[in-house]
């Protein structure tokens, strides 16, 4: 009978240790570093407590494209920010399921991991929070994510990559919100020919180039700065009005009639594969967008200092618009968007 009973002890001990190897299971997910350029501003305080993994971001980057995020299978991140457009669209303003009109034009998804606030609002201000507002939104993705959860279980080959990423937490709601979010942080975007010029690499500007680079830094350069070329601050510049009655600019986040119709200012950067310009897609090219501020604005209370001060235009002869464009367009990236 002692015996027996030491038999059992032995057995449960060693069931108890087995259960407890199962638990402490974990996986070998390295951190990515990444590179960061030189100059550019400090990373989004969110990146420290999501820093960019190996399986992460391999994640990340398969549920980037996943059309089962939406309620029909229909559309994916990628479906409104394609690579070959730097991570942007080509609509003036996004197209969701069932052909769904949304509100604005999506915006570019590069150097995230530098920006301290995302949308044309800046209602956000974690990345990972971000994640979640195309899966609910009626007009874009209208899932839910317990929806998206049951629809990536029963595919099959999520739950192991989930485990890799997640030290065996499974599938879960966070999961997709941080890997979408890690794979987002590594889209970055410094390698134009402006950088090898302003690097030293051995590239040169042309004089056109020079010339509208001289323009840039006289004339747009205020709201256009840093390595971003952006100082993301949001403004009223006196574009064409939004006729969606939804529209307030910046108001819809901070309630402040102040900010009616301010928007973040964009980055420069890649902008020559971004049109159509404008959070609706006011303006179909570059040259269209030079044309509005050199001929005049819409006027406002809160137009912006720069416009207010100088008759609500920015004045641009031809030949500063072509030189601009020139200028403008050393800032592509031509690695970044795949070709």
């Amino acid at each position: 009978m002692k015996n027996a009973l030491r038999n059992i002890a032995f057995a449960l001990l060693l069931a108890s240790c087995s259960n407890d190897d199962a638990e402490l299971i974990s996986y070998n997910n390295p951190e990515i570093t990444l590179d960061i350029p030189l100059g550019f501003p400090d990373l989004n305080s969110a990146f420290y407590t999501n820093v960019p993994t190996t399986y992460g971001v391999a994640l990340g980057e398969k549920l980037f494209n996943e059309t089962k995020l939406s309620i029909d299978n229909s559309i994916s991140c990628s479906s409104c920010h394609m690579q070959g457009n730097a991570f942007a669209d080509h609509n003036t303003i996004g197209v969701g399921v069932s052909d769904r009109i949304g509100l604005r034009n999506p915006p570019p998804i590069q150097n995230m991991a530098f920006m301290k606030a995302y949308n044309w609002d800046g209602n956000m201000s974690r990345l990972e929070d971000q994640v979640l507002v195309p899966i609910i939104t009626h007009e874009e993705m209208d899932s839910s994510i317990l929806e998206v959860i049951g629809k990536l279980e029963a595919d099959g080959s999520y739950e192991e990559l989930f485990n890799k990423a997640f030290n065996g937490e499974g599938i879960t709601a966070d999961g997709i919100y941080n890997s979408i979010a890690q794979f987002e942080y590594t889209l970055i975007s410094a390698n134009s020919k402006y950088d090898r010029v302003n690097q030293d690499e051995g590239e040169i500007f042309t004089d056109v180039e020079a010339q509208g680079y001289a323009t840039f830094q006289n004339k747009c350069i205020s709201c256009h700065s840093t390595e971003l070329f952006t100082d993301q601050s949001y403004r009223n510049i006196g574009f064409p009005v939004n006729p969606d009655n939804e529209e307030a600019g910046r108001a819809r986040v901070t309630g402040q009639l102040e900010d009616y119709m301010r928007f973040r200012v964009p980055s420069l950067r890649n902008i020559e594969y971004t049109a159509p310009y404008g959070s609706f897609g006011q303006f179909e090219t570059l040259r269209d967008v030079l044309d509005y501020l050199s001929d005049g604005v819409l006027d406002a209370d809160n137009l912006d200092p720069i416009l207010k001060d100088n008759d609500n235009r920015i004045a641009l002869t031809e030949q500063e618009k072509d030189n601009l464009i020139s200028f403008m367009n050393t800032l592509s990236d031509v690695a970044f968007i795949g070709d």
